[in-house]
């Protein structure tokens, strides 16, 4: 069967908030907290061009998107972007020498649901993506629907193996909210009538769906992969720990802001919606541990580092903010990093806000050129595609 997806998002890991970017408000001003603090890190200044999105745009040849996992998960090239230095061309395999002594890597450990449901209505094909529940009941979703005129609020959508779904409303941006029906029965039957929710640049099929999901996933909940984690094995992460790189975890369930592409030439004029996130007391205190021991906390994919970031600008408001809720960040450049040192990420498509957010980090020409050089250099690029190491400019 064809798994073609037929909308039309980005994907690795991004809106109904205020965007936390310079260009739309300032940033607050930071309280005093009695926990470690990261070393300072050399800020980004905003050049005129970083706050247009025509700035984030280059042209990929259409052989260089990924369509399929390599055999092996480590298999993939690396693209270092060092401070002060220009792009290194390595393998993932080399990893462990990249990073320091006292590093932590910081890992997103949600895992995908088969969130693709196809079915037919009207002799058409139809499909559901499933993005996130719209609260504690579990049958009722946030969803993506097509076609989306059979989806009209109070319309019904007959499904296989005896579920069906209720259109309650439609969303701002073209999303539905649906009831499944019987009361429980979509979580049955979900691993039998779902597929893997594979971006729509993805046009073969995956022969195994758990090339999808990181070796770590354990949390369900996802639309869609953090993707800078499937390069990394069991060996990998053994041999990262064997050179005294820590790891931590948190889960940011992603969904709606991930299909969600930038559509306003002015970055300050583009909203995101929320991602929900939960950061354990655990990787917090391996989070303080790094900084006490001069570490620096590497952001495994740009999920992480938004909910990391996310939550320290809550900490920022109020110290009292708990680790847990939901962020509707937007990283662009002049955005002040308070947590995340390194960030480890695969190429991202133009003009998105998941390349926005490496621009902010390292410098908005300084990863475009280095975008062009891998484009020369043959990468392969995007959710199964090769990865990239990038430091602050």
């Amino acid at each position: 069967m064809a798994t073609s997806p037929i909308f039309s998002p980005e994907v690795e890991d991004g809106e109904a908030g205020w965007v936390a970017s310079p260009l739309s408000r300032k940033n607050p001003v930071v309280q005093p907290d009695p926990r470690p603090q990261r070393p300072p890190q050399p800020q980004h200044r905003e050049l005129p061009g970083d706050s247009l999105l025509s700035g984030y745009d280059y042209q990929l040849p259409p052989e260089l998107v990924a369509q399929h996992p390599l055999e092996e998960r480590g298999g993939s090239r690396l693209l270092h972007l060092p401070a002060g230095a220009g792009p290194r061309h390595l393998q993932f395999s080399d990893l462990p020498d990249v990073l320091r002594r006292g590093d932590l890597l910081v890992v997103n450990d949600t895992r995908v649901l088969p969130a693709r449901i196809r079915f037919r209505v009207a002799e058409q094909d139809g499909e559901i993506l499933l993005l996130q529940p719209t609260g504690k009941d579990p049958d009722t979703w946030e969803c993506l629907v097509r076609p989306g005129r059979k989806a009209y609020p109070g319309a019904r959508l007959q499904l296989r193996f005896a579920l069906w779904a209720d259109v309650l409303a439609q969303m701002p941006g073209g999303g539905r909210v649906l009831r499944f029906s019987p009361p429980g029965r979509l979580s049955v039957v979900l691993p039998e009538i779902g597929e893997a929710p594979l971006p729509p640049y993805i046009r073969e099929p995956l022969d195994d769906p758990e090339r999808y999901q990181t070796v770590y996933a354990r949390v369900p909940g996802s639309a869609a992969a953090p993707t800078a984690g499937l390069h990394f094995d069991e060996s990998m992460l053994e041999r990262l720990l064997a050179a005294g790189v820590e790891r931590a975890a948190l889960t940011l369930r992603i969904g709606l802001d991930t299909f969600q592409p930038l559509r306003t030439e002015r970055l300050d004029q583009h909203r995101m919606h929320s991602e929900a996130y939960d950061i354990p007391a655990s990787t917090r205190d391996a989070i303080d541990a790094c900084r006490r021991r001069g570490g620096r906390v590497v952001a495994v994919g740009t999920t992480t580092a938004r909910a990391l970031e996310g939550a320290a600008l809550k900490r920022a408001e109020s110290e009292a903010a708990p680790d847990t809720g939901s962020t509707e960040i937007f990283i662009a450049p002049g955005f002040t990093f308070r947590e995340v040192d390194l960030l480890l990420t695969n190429f991202h498509l133009p003009r998105s806000t998941l390349l926005v957010m490496v621009c902010a980090l390292a410098g908005r020409e300084r990863v475009i050129t280095a975008y062009e050089e891998a484009i020369l250099w043959r990468y392969r690029f995007y959710s199964f595609g090769d990865a990239m190491l990038v430091e602050p400019a």
